[in-house]
């Protein structure tokens, strides 16, 4: 299976990375569900000439099922990969603290409203497989 990582603007959001395992869905423990889901995620938002201000938003998170299977013509692969991605979004902005004169002091960041699996699209992330 692979995993996707998505980058929405500057912010990284390691899709998968610092999951607390105490966290639980209605499907069950975070370990075993398959699919995808607005989840809490924290990040440290910093910008050059200003304090870093940690931001608690809300993130895609989850596996979606993928599969391949092989075929006799060309490419030779029929894949089936899906992500869990961004359906909707809205922007915040935030006040960094201690900004440097001439430094402008603030940070616009996306904030999940609604997430699925689905095809990952380049258009508004990164897509990158492991």
């Amino acid at each position: 299976m692979k995993l996707a990582y998505l980058v929405l603007g500057a912010m990284t959001l390691l899709l998968l990375g610092g999951c607390d395992s105490a966290l639980s869905t209605s499907r069950g423990s975070l370990h075993t569900f398959v699919g995808c889901a607005v989840r809490e995620f924290t990040f440290l938002a910093k910008k050059p000439g200003c304090s870093g201000l940690r931001i608690t938003t809300d993130a895609c998170w989850g596996r979606c099922e993928t599969w391949e299977k092989p075929i006799l013509e060309p490419p030779y692969i029929e894949a089936h990969h899906r992500v869990c991605t961004y359906n909707e979004t809205k922007q915040v902005t935030v006040k960094l603290p201690n900004c440097a004169p001439g430094v402008d002091p603030f940070y616009t960041y996306p904030v999940a409203v609604r997430c699925d699996c689905g095809a990952c699209s380049t258009e508004t992330t990164e897509c990158e497989t492991t």
